[in-house]
């Protein structure tokens, strides 16, 4: 058996390891990418932590956009999957409309909401809509704004993916079997209740996966970002992946742009174990 197993262990180590431990080693070098690299040992990291004034505001930017995703959209879409189980007969037409937003291309979103968002009267559609309720006030200019711009683009990643998540939570509780609801109304539990002692510990090994993916996923958030904004402005919207490519590609910064990717690794692998660690503690009290 090992025999078989080996050329996928094979395949899956040099698609996956081999990349990371290249990784690795080019963070320890001053290298543009192109021409004579110099070893400079851990002088990238220092800088990395110390010196660098974009690096920090784009971790913190990147977290904001992994919580509310944990803390705002896998609630919602965890409520919107239980009311197309109770209430819909055939929710299969709503799912796959609230999961539309997903497979479309990260282009055709970031242009559709930038038209959204433009402050001008060439579109403005939010601005427009804001100005006829009576809440002109309100208005802004969205994506030029330091202040609100990377918050529009939270606005527009949790509404993309949202989708994504009621499908998983709906199909972990279709596969919920019938009976033990029958059981439970028998004995009185309907409702609010039956989601409370049977839906939500039967779906927690779903909602698990659910928010190693939406954590995961907002630490890799790249092409939305470069699509609205670019990063920018001055730095405003730039999470820890943007950073990373501007200093990749843009900067001629390979050995440091390694540095940043390095530790984007790390920290998705930190967050999946604790995100593990915790859902083993919650299992352990449902079971």
């Amino acid at each position: 058996m090992p025999l078989f197993v080996l050329p996928c262990l094979i395949f899956y180590a040099g698609l996956v390891f081999v990349p990371v431990l290249v990784s690795v080693y080019s963070s320890l070098l001053d290298w543009n990418g192109i021409g004579e690299s110099r070893f400079v040992g851990i002088d990238n990291y220092i800088r990395l932590f110390t010196a660098d004034p974009v690096f920090w505001p784009s971790v913190r930017r990147t977290l904001v956009l992994a919580v509310l995703s944990m803390g705002l959209q896998l609630p919602f879409a965890l409520f919107v999957a239980i009311l197309l189980n109770r209430f819909i007969r055939r929710p299969n037409f709503l799912v796959s409309s609230y999961f539309l937003p997903v497979i479309l291309s990260v282009v055709i979103i970031g242009q559709l909401w930038k038209t959204i968002y433009n402050p001008t009267s060439l579109g403005g559609m939010l601005n427009q809509l804001l100005t006829a309720i009576g809440a002109g006030d309100l208005t802004r200019a969205w994506l030029t704004d330091p202040d609100v711009a990377i918050y529009a683009i939270y606005f527009v990643a949790l509404w993309q993916y949202i989708g994504y998540h009621v499908l998983i939570q709906f199909t972990g509780i279709r596969n919920i079997p019938a009976d033990i609801y029958e059981a439970a109304r028998i004995d009185g539990a309907e409702g609010l209740k039956a989601d409370r002692y049977i839906t939500l510990p039967l779906i927690v090994p779903i909602f698990k996966i659910s928010m190693v993916l939406a954590f995961i996923g907002s630490l890799q958030s790249f092409d939305l970002i470069m699509v609205m904004t670019g990063g920018g402005p001055a730095h405003a919207t730039d999470v820890i992946s943007t950073h990373m490519y501007n200093m990749s590609f843009l900067s001629m910064k390979y050995g440091y742009g390694s540095a940043i990717a390095v530790f984007l690794v790390g920290l998705c692998l930190v967050a999946t174990l604790a995100i593990n660690f915790l859902f083993g503690k919650l299992d352990k009290r449902y079971s």
